[in-house]
């Protein structure tokens, strides 16, 4: 009986894990997606295109709105949530995808230490309510404005890390106390 117990403690503790690894890379994949989104949008070709949305996440694998073919993500991520390719897309209603999100209807464990970028996530219900949206759909005012207003060395992307870090991809490498991932409770 006490072995049933300690199996089931085990089970649970082993769940809780393996979902708080699922939402970090949901957090990263998101972003990846939105700064993707972000580029597309940016990529006015030669000045004869408009700055407009992706009609759909595969115009970011391959954008023929140029001369020349842009690359804006290198394959649509797997839902970690739900373990498909099938995604929630948040839409303008002029057309284009500003966004995406998981179908997932779980609860999030993580509920605080977001990026400000992402701070409403603190409120989800449940992970359809993590939404990665391009920031110029989100607000009326303009990416490049931000940037030009941000301090020297900053980015508009949470998760980059600074120049002087030898470390890019937060999941290369176990943590250390040098570089921690922005995600994790303190």
């Amino acid at each position: 009986m006490l072995a049933g117990v300690m199996l089931a403690a085990a089970g649970e503790i082993w769940q809780t894990t393996s979902q708080r690894e699922k939402e970090l890379e949901l957090l990263f994949i998101g972003d990846q997606f939105r700064l993707a989104i972000t580029s597309y949008h940016d990529a006015a070709q030669g000045g004869t295109a408009t700055s407009r949305y992706p009609e759909t996440l595969e115009h970011l694998l391959e954008d023929k709105r140029g001369p020349k073919p842009l690359r804006h993500l290198r394959k649509i991520f797997l839902d970690p949530m739900t373990n498909r390719f099938e995604w929630g897309v948040v839409e303008q209603e002029s057309g284009g995808i500003t966004g995406v999100y998981s179908l997932s209807t779980l609860q999030p464990i993580k509920r605080g230490n977001f990026p400000k970028a992402y701070s409403q996530f603190e409120k989800a219900q449940n992970y359809q309510d993590w939404q990665f949206v391009h920031a110029e759909a989100a607000s009326a005012k303009s990416i490049n404005d931000r940037d030009a207003s941000q301090s020297p060395g900053s980015s508009s992307n949470p998760f980059e890390r600074p120049a002087t870090s030898p470390v890019d991809n937060p999941f290369s490498q176990p943590p250390s106390p040098e570089r921690r991932n922005p995600f994790e409770n303190r």
